[in-house]
């Protein structure tokens, strides 16, 4: 391509029509134009469920800018991530499935690349702002794996005002290790936040990248809505009483409103029974209503807070120019979580940061409506991911797919966008061969091209799952169970006593890619 092009086609309106008459002549003249590649913004939510932002069907949780990311590109109804904090970031990373069965902090071994080294293989400036999770020792660091400005949470969660204060003896009294390239940070401002300060250095680094005239990647992997819950006085206050009615309530006014946006069909997606940890709302209240309530407010000024941060973004894009041709992308890493790490206690206060508190399944049962389960388990609440991608350039606004999509795919779209194959070697070690689906056909209107999953596998701390086309097999404690997601994707029939032979065939499935990824050591 000639050097001349790209940046011009970054430039005002007019500038732009002379780059396309150019561009023109040159295809006439027998020259090669390509399109400018486009800049990646990739955004991850912690620990977030499938029904909290708004075009997802929340209510009453203000989310304006990824809801405008939405109607501006396109949103997914059959994404998925890995279920844990960890082995989506791996995965998502390295375009690969987790292995050793997702144990350990580092997950990502000298034969895979990540996005930062593929990318910066592709001549792009690459970033990150927030939480790696993947490993904070030597030569695991995501400066050392390819980023060339990164700063954050190396760890897995942390004190939203000052990650310098340990974790409370019930989660271990550790202190996080929190960084800014090789240098690790221990001391923060009186008026820190992490969500801020994330987009802070995202903007900052996004800046840099674009005053230099190379196309980049910058990934934001925000630790919000995550425990511990801590939010900002002014965004708590604006949903105060808001959810007073209880998880029941919420749940049926989110999933009402799925079904009138046309987002699930009530015939495919029937209601599941409660989650069996979760109470009666009544009995809940006997706790302490206040603090229930205030559990469930704090939660949602987190996530208000977090699309805050994406607006500012967004505008940077606009301010910049450089919004047409900018893949921007959200997703969450998990379905919301149920785990009550120090218990019921009344005294832990959700908001400050003097404490440490949790939302508990209850408020997780309503933050993953319409779908069972939590995070760590492979049913669809555990495993299914809202996700939206806005792209002006290639997607038309206002568009919506059921195609199967994974975060293994990110890595293979984001090389074949930028013009370069998975290679099959990096600094002298051979790579395992990228286990991803380019999703580029999908994204630019093609979708008869687009190549579907073969099988789709999980696995995690005794949960266990395949998907083939619109059949899924899933064991809880080595009971399994086989659901036809193309009739029942909230996986309330169970047909596994219908179908032995598919389910058999799948279980072997499952066994032969444990054992090659490190699952099974049989």
């Amino acid at each position: 391509m000639l050097p001349f092009f790209q940046p011009v086609m970054q430039t005002p309106l007019y500038m732009r029509a002379i780059a396309s008459l150019l561009l023109f002549l040159a295809s006439i003249s027998g020259l090669s134009a390509e399109a400018p590649r486009p800049n990646i913004i990739l955004i991850m939510a912690d620990d977030m469920g499938w029904s909290d932002i708004g075009c997802y069907g929340a209510i009453h949780i203000q989310t304006p800018n990824i809801d405008r990311m939405a109607s501006e590109g396109m949103l997914f109804t059959q994404f998925y991530n890995n279920a844990k904090c960890t082995t989506t970031r791996a995965s998502l990373l390295t375009g690969l499935y987790p292995r050793k069965g997702g144990r350990g902090q580092e997950l990502i071994s000298q034969d895979m690349i990540t996005l930062g080294e593929g990318m910066r293989l592709a001549g792009y400036a690459t970033g990150l702002s927030g939480k790696w999770h993947n490993g904070s020792g030597e030569s695991h660091r995501p400066f050392e794996r390819g980023f060339d400005e990164a700063y954050g949470l190396w760890d897995g969660c942390c004190n939203f005002f000052d990650p310098s204060i340990p974790d409370p003896k019930f989660k271990g009294g550790r202190i996080r290790k929190f960084g800014h390239n090789l240098d690790l940070i221990t001391e923060f401002p009186d008026d820190y936040f992490t969500t801020d300060a994330f987009t802070d250095h995202a903007i900052a680094t996004i800046r840099a990248h674009v005053a230099a005239g190379k196309p980049f990647l910058h990934y934001i992997p925000y630790t919000a809505p995550h425990y511990p819950i801590h939010a900002k006085p002014e965004d708590i206050a604006k949903y105060k009483g808001k959810f007073s009615e209880g998880w029941d309530v919420l749940r049926a006014a989110r999933r009402a409103r799925q079904i009138e946006m046309e987002l699930i069909d009530p015939e495919v997606w029937p209601e599941p029974e409660r989650e069996p940890k979760v109470g009666s709302w009544e009995e809940a209240k006997s706790i302490g209503e206040e603090w229930q309530n205030l559990r469930m407010e704090a939660y949602a000024a987190m996530v208000d807070n977090m699309d805050q941060n994406i607006g500012r973004v967004l505008d940077l894009l606009d301010e910049l120019k450089i919004a047409d041709n900018t893949m921007i992308m959200f997703l969450s890493d998990n379905g919301a979580c149920a785990e009550t790490p120090g218990g019921n206690d009344v005294e832990h206060v959700p908001g400050p940061k003097e404490f440490y508190s949790h939302v508990g399944p209850g408020w997780a049962y309503a933050q993953n409506t319409p779908l069972r389960r939590y995070k760590a388990n492979c049913h669809e609440g555990g495993v299914a991911t809202p996700f939206v991608i806005r792209w002006p350039a290639a997607i038309a606004p206002g568009m919506k797919t059921d195609a199967v999509g994974h975060i293994i795919d990110f890595l293979p779209t984001f090389l074949d966008v930028a013009g370069v194959e998975y290679p099959s070697e990096h600094n002298g070690e051979e790579l395992l061969p990228v286990e991803g689906l380019s999703l580029r056909p999908l994204l630019e209107g093609r979708p008869e091209d687009q190549a579907a999953p073969e099988k789709l596998f999980w696995n995690w701390s005794g949960t266990k799952a395949v998907r083939q086309g619109d059949w899924k097999v899933v064991a809880e404690k080595n009971k399994w169970s086989l659901y036809d997601l193309s009739k029942d994707r909230t996986e309330t029939q169970d047909l596994a006593a219908e179908y032995p032979e598919r389910l058999a065939a799948m279980k072997r499935d499952w066994e032969g890619w444990a054992q090659l990824t490190g699952v099974s050591k049989k």
